[in-house]
């Protein structure tokens, strides 16, 4: 079992800066860590995920260029680096966590094992 916490939410302004930070704790044979939000009256979706053991990633074409996933494994945390914040950002993110890599189908959430309970992000200005 795989206990996952989220934080560092909050409001920034457009333009502007938050990090996520997403701490594993219990059993932790995981491979995959993913950042997915939902924003109000949509679906959930994926934002970006990180291989545990060798460290690949991917994005969705929206967040490209703006935000950054990262591990550290001592501390079984994985962040997610957000500039260049624009109000379509706002959303409750999460953290999942899958004990696959699931390669390009890394977007789905049915693959994900465990789940946060969420942080909230809000980029208003």
């Amino acid at each position: 079992q795989v206990q996952l916490v989220e934080s560092g939410g909050g409001l920034a302004q457009p333009g502007g800066s938050l990090t996520l930070s997403c701490a594993a704790s219990g059993f932790t044979p995981y491979y995959a860590i993913g950042w997915f939000r939902q924003a109000p009256g949509k679906e959930r979706e994926a934002v970006s995920c990180i291989n545990r053991s060798d460290g690949s990633t991917y994005y969705t074409d929206s967040v490209k260029d703006r935000f950054t996933i990262s591990r550290d494994n001592a501390k079984n945390t994985v962040y997610l680096q957000m500039n260049s914040l624009k109000p379509e950002d706002t959303a409750v993110y999460y953290c999942s966590a899958g004990y696959n890599w699931y390669g390009s189908a890394w977007y789905k959430p049915a693959l994900y094992d465990f789940w946060g309970q969420g942080t909230q992000v809000t980029v208003s200005s």
